[in-house]
């Protein structure tokens, strides 16, 4: 299995290079040169495997055995063994047909800990491999962060720097990473907002002479493809306990980086019959108005009550035109050139296409609220806000009653109570008890302005000999 840049200038990879790569050389997003594709009948064959047993059925053609079998299937239950709850993703019912799906069981309490905990165990392996050290650079806007710390503070060859926005994340997402406090774990709140954080890790990606000799760069966000093949697994897992692949199903998707939903595009591509892809959006709608009016141009960033969504340059909206525009990789670095000067628009075959695959819908913060309020009314269950988003964006867009509608739960209500409390609950919700001293503990982090070469005279500073 090799894997190409969608911008077409970069030497194809294999899978251990790709995922230590992160970002090409020319800019672009690695994706796979050929895409794995699965009969009816095998998938089929996989009803009643565990969510360990489907993930290495899933991953290890994108594998191709640079990893042995043995090898990956350890690393798999490692990845996995740390969830609160046996089913790894289970499904809830909250209304005719309509599931939610929790992808917050994980050490975080968010869905990233199912790309992050894989991503850490896989790096483990193949830094030990080839006895390698690195330095992962990332940036969060709440959850990928803690998951990426939480997968990386164990890496004896990791030296893991974090960015968020200072003071533009919750409580609870700030202390999940601050408190961290082994001696590889260094986490940068950035006077500006989630795109300075992005923006700056990638161009660090681009230049990497600051770090000391010996060390690179490695990509734990969305970019590195790795985080995109964990997180196919699980609509396969959720399509095969409603019925697939003897009948279709559908998915709601809250995403600001559509790297999630994206993985939910591949599945279907791979074979899983999956009838309508739900693109949910709160105020930062650049994705909603690409989608329904052609209109990808950047505005002023709102900040919201669903901040891991906050976030104005969606990085793997790029993979998906690289499909639209016929694998040219020419096309996309014209497109993305445009996007730098603030906007692009799609030719109309790709919007027809893009279209075709996709139905999108955009809250603000009002309406979040009344999702919430009006799910726990009528179930006694509690959304937290980005899952509700995905929830109103389901019922408004949903286009067959009778097709299973499957709506993402991307993190654990107990990280935003915030929004929870302006919903009208009166008591903030529970921490699971593996956090329930999470506000005693130490916290350590560095207030940094939005500076290039300040932040990476830190990091340089900072990596261990």
């Amino acid at each position: 299995m090799k894997y190409i840049s969608t911008r077409g200038e970069a030497p194809p990879l294999s899978f251990e290079d790709v995922v230590l790569t992160g970002l090409a050389p020319d800019g672009g997003l690695y994706v796979p040169e050929n895409l794995p594709k699965f009969s009816q009948e095998e998938i089929a064959s996989w009803a009643g495997l565990s969510y360990q047993e489907l993930a290495f059925k899933v991953i290890s053609p994108f594998v191709a055995g640079e990893v042995p079998d043995a090898e990956l299937k350890s690393i798999i239950d490692a990845s996995y063994s740390t969830f609160r709850h046996d089913a790894i993703a289970p499904l809830v019912q909250t209304a005719h047909n309509e599931w939610i799906l929790e992808l917050f069981q994980g050490p975080t309490l968010a869905f990233k800990d199912f790309a992050l905990q894989f991503l850490g165990n896989l790096l483990d392996y193949i830094l030990k491999k080839r006895n390698q050290k690195v330095v992962v650079m990332g940036a969060t806007s709440g959850d990928t962060g803690s998951a990426a710390i939480e997968g990386c503070r164990h890496c004896d060859n990791i030296d893991i720097f974090i960015l968020h926005p200072n003071k533009r994340v919750s409580d609870v997402q700030r202390r999940q990473m601050t408190t961290v406090l082994e001696k590889n774990v260094h986490n940068i709140a950035l006077e500006g907002n989630f795109d300075d954080c992005q923006n700056m890790v990638k161009a660090s990606f681009g230049d990497q002479s600051f770090l000391p000799e010996g060390r690179q760069l490695v990509a734990v966000n969305s970019i590195n493809w790795a985080r995109i093949m964990a997180q196919i697994v699980y609509y396969f897992y959720a399509g095969l306990a409603l019925g697939a692949p003897a009948r279709p199903v559908s998915f709601s998707v809250p995403t600001g980086n559509f790297g999630d939903i994206f993985a939910g595009y591949l599945a279907k591509q791979m074979g899983l019959p999956i009838d309508q892809l739900v693109i949910a959006t709160n105020a930062n709608d650049i994705l909603h108005r690409c989608i329904s009016a052609n209109d990808h141009s950047k505005k002023e960033l709102i900040h919201s009550l669903s901040p891991s969504m906050d976030i104005m340059v969606s990085s793997n909206f790029e993979r998906l035109l690289f499909d639209m525009y016929g694998r040219d990789g020419s096309a996309i670095k014209q497109l993305m050139e445009d996007f730098k000067s603030g906007s692009m628009s799609l030719d109309e075959d790709a919007l027809s296409s893009v279209r075709e695959l996709f139905t999108s819908y955009r809250l603000d913060d009002e309406e979040m609220m009344d999702v919430i309020r009006e799910v726990f009314d009528h179930t006694e269950y509690l959304l937290d806000p980005h899952t509700a988003i995905g929830v109103q964006a389901a019922r408004k867009t949903r286009r067959r009653q009778d097709i299973p509608m499957v709506c993402l739960a991307t993190a654990h209500p107990a990280k935003f109570p915030e929004a929870v409390r302006k919903a009208g609950q009166d008591t903030d919700p529970t921490l699971p008890h593996h956090m329930t001293d999470l506000f005693d503990r130490e916290e350590r982090f560095d207030v940094l302005d939005n500076d290039m070469a300040a932040v990476q005279k830190h990091i340089a500073a900072n990596v261990r000999a």
